[in-house]
């Protein structure tokens, strides 16, 4: 992939690699726009994140990689920002960075993605779920704060699907998304995952297609083997339904270039 801008590092707790390894990986994979955006720090759920201490050495990780491999690629600095309503925090939300990935990985307290939660699917009725992770999408949206929505459909991982048509659910999502000027990453890790595809999938993709929404592409890589795995794939599905550029940001300004 030209474009790859979702992508962790060994702060989240549950990555492996160092920062160079992944870069190193990107530039084998002929990326030339690289962006780090590890799970950003939040009051909640602090096993997965770094801490709000540790943004200045993750900043400085990413300002040495920028450094280092200057002439071979462009590394790029952002967040993965989890969008919880009660949780998120000025610190994060103001910090001076290239995008700001807004990610929804929470129902209330349901750590849906979350293997350890899976069980609670059975206890709820699961087109009320999509409807309420789509309100969710909807308002990170309207609130502005962002300018990537994150795995847009996460809430398939365990391929746990709507009786309801997918477009249906997620319009008005798509509707406030569109409004806010905001992309969607096409993000390679469901295929790492049961629903074996991409999110957002390819009848979400086609309607954000139709909405003229940008979209970017992201790994999602939580170690260096998973840097652009399946990016054929992701950029051919990308290309079936006319897109053939994509979004890059730079000190949160947005540029569209082929791919």
């Amino acid at each position: 992939m030209k474009v790859d801008l979702h992508n962790h590092t060994i702060l989240c707790n549950h990555a492996t690699g160092t920062v160079n390894q992944y870069v190193e990986a990107a530039i084998e994979c002929n990326t030339h726009y690289f962006g780090f955006s590890d799970h950003a720090p939040m009051h909640y759920d602090p096993q997965y994140r770094m801490t709000f201490e540790q943004m200045v050495l993750y900043e400085q990780w990413i300002k040495e990689a920028q450094e280092r491999y200057q002439d071979k690629i462009t590394v790029l600095l952002g967040y993965e920002v989890d969008f919880l309503p009660g949780y998120m925090d000025d610190i994060v939300l103001k910090r001076p960075c290239d995008y700001l990935i807004g990610s929804v990985h929470f129902i209330d307290d349901w750590g849906f993605d979350n293997p350890e939660f899976i069980g609670h699917y059975k206890n709820v009725d699961i087109d009320t779920v999509y409807r309420r992770y789509f309100e969710l999408i909807e308002d990170m949206a309207k609130s502005g704060k962002f300018d990537i929505v994150g795995h847009l459909d996460l809430l398939k991982v365990f391929k746990f699907l709507p009786t309801k048509d997918i477009r249906m659910l997620a319009k008005d999502a798509l509707k406030a998304i569109k409004k806010s000027n905001m992309s969607i990453e096409m993000n390679i890790s469901g295929y790492r995952k049961p629903i074996a595809e991409a999110y957002p999938s390819p009848l979400l993709l086609e309607q954000i297609a139709e909405f003229e929404i940008p979209i970017t592409f992201g790994s999602d890589a939580h170690n260096p083997e998973q840097i652009a795995q399946f990016s054929d794939e992701i950029e051919v599905l990308a290309k079936s339904v006319g897109f053939d550029k994509c979004a890059l940001y730079r000190g949160r300004d947005r540029e569209m270039i082929k791919f």
